[in-house]
């Protein structure tokens, strides 16, 4: 058990960078001691020159530290840990670790174990959502071999797309035109998915052509309580990793939205959620229609636009949750004010297909001013691992509305430096800068159809 003296609460912070950051950060505003675990690639890093604590479990290696779940509950419990925060990535999906903190009495800053499961196995998600009455694309259960699948992208009909029921990240997932395409595709998208994720299970759902990525920033009480902050707009996205997300999503009708909202809101209602969480849909824009893609039972990388559009802190929300066992928000207090954008600066070079880029940082400017916030764990001199995700920072910025909100973002790019490794900083540029999105006419593919073809071509990536 945990040998706790006191009732004051006490975090253990199980991830690294910007969100171990903003985590903390929330955490000392709410009076919480604050515990890192850090591998040895992070011992220095700027994130522990702001917490109470830092215990070092392990060698740069994430699955000898960060996704170790035994050592990581095994510091919490040493250090008298009452709550433990896993951010994203890492273990923040993995049961195995929410149920660890429930055995040993130590509050998990997220979903239960059986909540987790429950989302957690896509097919399994996609049943849930049957049963709420979410509507969903055509797909099947799961499907095992080559001729299988086959026979079931032919009663859906072409193109399909597979999906590793195990996990995300564009792991596994292909989009097939006809037979051919799937016999190649099928046993390699296994494969991917089974190296990723332990898992090679994949199913089909039918493929919807240039769709929109749209998905709801929730919190629940975990009694069946569950309010929206809103929706996002994540179209933007390379190799099925977003680059770009704003909220609110504009391109949806009120009306419509008024039934997404409604849609998630019940989904995690009907599994008694707890916590933040987010219900992601594909939004065909032709028919304004959605359908059900997946929950991701924590908080997102994204989650700062419905922050900024609601004027709430989510982390802290999460936090005071956890603490207090009380929900005491609701529906009718949350409003939309204005528009949000944020990219991800990634320490990589466009160049070179987006090879990561790490290094050491010689010169680190981030911009500042009205509507400007930059969520980061990085400073001049701060070397950047090649050991884990290369993103290096968040820029987020917010307007009265969409047009100043990226008039405001093109000033924050112009104005952020970094120099000594690559960054994406020009590939966002031109995506801000491309009239396509400047009148919000993009999907899930226009990165990789329309802009990357046409910045190669001309070589305007340098």
């Amino acid at each position: 058990m945990n040998p706790v003296a006191d009732n004051r609460p006490k975090l253990l912070i199980a991830n690294r960078g910007e969100i171990a950051y903003r985590v903390a950060q929330a955490a000392k505003q709410l009076g919480i001691e604050t515990v890192l675990v850090a591998s040895e690639a992070d011992k220095n890093s700027l994130v522990t020159k702001v917490v109470d604590q830092t215990l070092v479990i392990g060698p740069a290696q994430a699955k000898e530290s960060y996704l170790n779940a035994n050592l990581i509950m095994h510091a919490a419990i040493a250090s008298g840990c009452t709550m433990l925060h896993p951010g994203y990535g890492f273990l923040s999906e993995r049961a195995e670790l929410a149920e660890l903190c429930e055995q040993n009495n130590i509050s998990f800053v997220g979903p239960t174990a059986e909540s987790i499961r429950a989302v957690g196995d896509k097919l399994s998600a996609r049943q849930l959502a049957t049963q709420a009455g979410v509507p969903l694309t055509t797909g099947s259960e799961q499907v095992e071999t080559v001729d299988e699948a086959l026979n079931i992208a032919n009663q859906i009909g072409y193109p399909v797309i597979t999906k590793a029921s195990a996990g995300g990240g564009g792991r596994g997932m292909v989009v097939a035109y006809n037979d051919d395409d799937l016999s190649r595709s099928f046993d390699t998208a296994s494969h991917t998915a089974k190296e990723a994720f332990g898992d090679g299970t994949l199913y089909l759902e039918r493929f919807v052509e240039k769709a929109r990525h749209v998905e709801v920033q929730l919190v629940g009480d975990g009694k069946g309580n569950v309010v929206h902050f809103s929706e996002r707009d994540c179209s933007l996205q390379r190799r099925y990793q977003k680059m770009l997300e704003e909220a609110p999503a504009n391109i949806i009708p009120e009306p419509v939205k008024t039934k997404l909202h409604q849609a998630a809101v019940d989904l995690l209602s009907s599994i008694n959620y707890r916590n933040a969480g987010t219900v992601e849909f594909l939004y065909d824009e032709d028919r304004q229609e959605f359908y059900f893609m997946e929950v991701n039972a924590r908080i997102q990388v994204e989650h700062p636009v419905s922050e900024e559009i609601t004027n709430n802190d989510l982390i802290k929300a999460q936090l005071q949750l956890t603490t207090n066992d009380d929900f005491n928000v609701d529906q009718s207090q949350i409003a939309v004010d204005g528009h949000a954008i944020e990219v991800r600066i990634i320490a990589e070079d466009p160049d070179r297909d987006f090879a990561p880029s790490p290094g050491r940082i010689t010169q680190w400017h981030a911009p500042t001013g009205k509507g400007v916030r930059v969520d980061s764990a990085m400073e001049t001199n701060t070397l950047v691992s090649p050991f884990y995700d290369s993103m290096i920072a968040k820029l987020i910025v917010k307007g009265s509305c969409r047009e100043q909100a990226i008039e405001r973002l093109k000033k924050a790019l112009d104005e952020f430096i970094i120099e000594g490794i690559k960054t994406n900083l020009s590939f966002l540029k031109a995506i801000v800068n491309h009239s396509d999105f400047q009148r919000n006419q993009v999907n899930t593919r226009w990165l990789e159809q329309t802009l990357i073809p046409t910045l190669n071509a001309s070589q305007s990536l340098r």
